[in-house]
């Protein structure tokens, strides 16, 4: 099987061309698929002038929209078998790709989520822990299940299940709204531990307390609606 690799990206010019280094490096064949969120940072500039190798595909929004509509773009473009999405920033390490790959390859899942609580990770923010645990405990009690980690960025689906959701969530909130609609239609999801960097806000972190009540609200809402 081939994979699709969406990577949306905003104002991350100091990590972008190593995530894709490290993406390049994964012994899978792949297409890489780059969203440029209009960076304001130089980070768009950067990448219209890098030399690409073929399988890389650039695509560009002209206003801010969201990692949400970042992924919607991505997903559209994305011509392979298995989609995982990786963020531009240093959080998450392609080196996991064959761990969170693993599942869907050997036939037994539907959507893999990569959990940052299972694996190796750096010290959480305290308030992004508690936000994470309690926003996955929701998940769970409206949706039946036992994840730990809703809100992981690192997500794998085979193509035909999220070419058929319809993605309404422009930010943060993709993450219960994908999960939202791909429990409710019963697929299998298995969860494997990877490694996690996290940054905070002086580093580039950029999902706020904000965020946090949207991913709620998502996750009452599409449990009552698609």
């Amino acid at each position: 099987m081939e994979i699709s690799v969406l990577i949306p990206v905003y104002n991350e010019k100091n990590t972008i061309l190593e995530v894709v280094r490290r993406v390049q490096e994964q012994p899978f064949e792949k297409e890489i698929v780059i969203v440029d969120d209009c960076s304001t940072d130089g980070t768009r500039k950067l990448l219209q002038e890098t030399d690409w190798p073929s399988n890389v595909k650039l695509l560009y929004h002209d206003k801010n929209m969201g990692k949400g509509a970042g992924i919607r773009t991505g997903v559209q473009a994305a011509t392979k078998d298995i989609v995982i999405i990786q963020d531009a920033d240093l959080e998450y390490n392609p080196s996991d790709f064959g761990a969170v790959l693993r599942p869907i390859l050997d036939g037994v899942a539907d959507v893999v989520y990569g959990s940052r609580f299972l694996g190796t990770h750096r010290s959480f923010m305290l308030h992004h822990y508690l936000g994470n645990k309690l926003l996955t405990l929701i998940t769970n009690v409206l949706y039946n299940n036992i994840l730990t980690d809703m809100e992981t960025g690192y997500k794998a689906f085979r193509a035909p299940i999220i070419k058929e959701v319809r993605i309404r969530s422009n930010r943060f909130d993709f993450e219960p709204e994908i999960t939202a609609k791909v429990l409710k239609k019963g697929y299998r999801i298995y969860e494997v531990p990877i490694y996690y960097a996290g940054r905070d806000y002086s580093e580039g972190k950029k999902i706020t307390w904000r965020d946090g009540f949207a991913a709620m609200w998502a996750l009452i809402r599409f449990r009552f609606s698609n």
